[in-house]
C-alpha cells in the first residue's frame, strides 16, 4: 500500500529538479501524476520512464488558457485530479534598483501568478473529486529577506500568504492547502551547472565542476547542517504534505532548509 493510492496529482515544473522527484515519489506511493512543464523534451522523457501512471502535459503556470488545456488532459488520462503542487519557479539575480520591471514582471508571472491560476483552476477539480490536498512551493526567502533576489523574494512571500488564504476558504471543500519553503537546494536552480552536466570541453567541465564545489563549500558556511539540501528530501516533504499523514494541517509554511532560517551562530 502507497501513501497516495488511488491520488492523481498534478505537478508543475515536474520536468526537472525538485517537481522531477516529487513526480518520481508520488508514483512509488501509488499516485498517477501528471508531469507539467515547458521542459517538453525533458517532462516527455520523465513521463515515459515513470510508466502509465505518468503523463506529460505541457503547461506555461502563467497562461490561463495553458491551465485549462493541462486540467483537461489531466481528467482524460485519469478522471479527476484531487491533488497539486505547485512546484514551477523561477529565480532572477539582481540589485533591487537595478531590476528592469519586465524582469520584476517575468519572475512574478511565474512565480505567483502561476500559482494563484494553478488554486483557481484545479481547486473545483478536487472538490469534485471528494477532497485532496494543494501544495505550493514558498521559499526560505518566503519567511525572511535575501538581497539581490528581490523580485524572487516578493512572490514567495506572496506564495506564503496566498496559501493561508487558500487554506482558510478550501477547508470547508475538504482541500487542505500548505506550502513547503526550501532553503538552498542542489538544483539547476540553485547551481546553474546542473543544467547542462554533459559539458563539451575539458575547460568548461572543470569550470562547471570548481563552481559546484565552491556553492557546495559556501553552503557548509550558511547551513548548520552544514550541507545543501536534496531535492528528493524536498519531495519527502512534499509527499507528507500531500497524504493522510498530515490530515490535520492546513494553511502552514514548512521549512526544509538544513537550519539556515534558525540564526547565526557565533562559534
Amino acid at each position: 500500500m502507497g501513501k497516495l493510492d488511488g491520488r492523481v496529482v498534478l505537478v508543475t515544473g515536474g520536468a526537472r529538479g525538485q517537481g522531477e522527484q516529487e513526480a518520481r515519489l508520488f508514483v512509488e506511493e501509488g499516485a498517477e501524476v501528471v508531469v507539467a512543464d515547458v521542459l517538453d523534451e525533458q517532462g516527455e522523457t520523465l513521463a515515459k520512464e515513470l510508466g502509465a501512471r505518468a503523463r506529460y502535459v505541457h503547461l506555461d503556470v502563467s497562461r490561463e488558457d495553458d491551465w485549462v488545456a493541462a486540467v483537461a488532459a489531466a481528467k482524460d488520462a485519469y478522471g479527476k485530479v484531487d491533488g497539486l503542487v505547485n512546484n514551477a519557479g523561477i529565480l532572477r539575480f539582481n540589485a533591487l534598483v537595478d531590476t528592469p520591471l519586465d524582469e520584476f514582471m517575468q519572475v512574478v508571472r511565474v512565480n505567483q501568478v502561476g500559482v494563484f491560476l494553478g488554486i483557481r483552476a484545479l481547486a473545483p477539480e478536487i472538490e469534485a473529486a471528494g477532497g485532496g490536498t494543494v501544495v505550493n512551493t514558498a521559499s526560505y526567502t518566503g519567511l525572511t529577506g535575501m538581497a539581490y533576489v528581490g523580485a524572487y523574494t516578493a512572490t514567495k512571500h506572496a506564495i506564503v500568504g496566498l496559501t493561508r488564504v487558500a487554506a482558510l476558504e478550501l477547508a470547508a471543500k475538504g482541500i487542505r492547502v500548505n506550502a513547503v519553503c526550501p532553503g538552498a537546494i542542489d538544483t539547476a536552480m540553485t547551481d546553474p551547472a546542473l543544467l547542462d552536466p554533459a559539458t563539451t570541453t575539458e575547460a568548461a567541465a572543470a569550470a562547471s565542476e570548481a563552481a559546484s564545489a565552491a556553492i557546495a563549500r559556501l553552503y557548509r558556511k550558511l547551513v548548520p547542517l552544514e550541507r545543501i539540501g536534496r531535492a528528493e528530501e524536498v519531495a519527502r516533504l512534499a509527499l507528507f504534505l500531500s497524504c493522510e499523514d498530515s490530515s490535520y494541517i492546513t494553511g502552514q509554511p514548512f521549512v526544509i532548509d538544513g537550519g539556515w532560517l534558525a540564526g547565526v551562530s557565533v562559534m
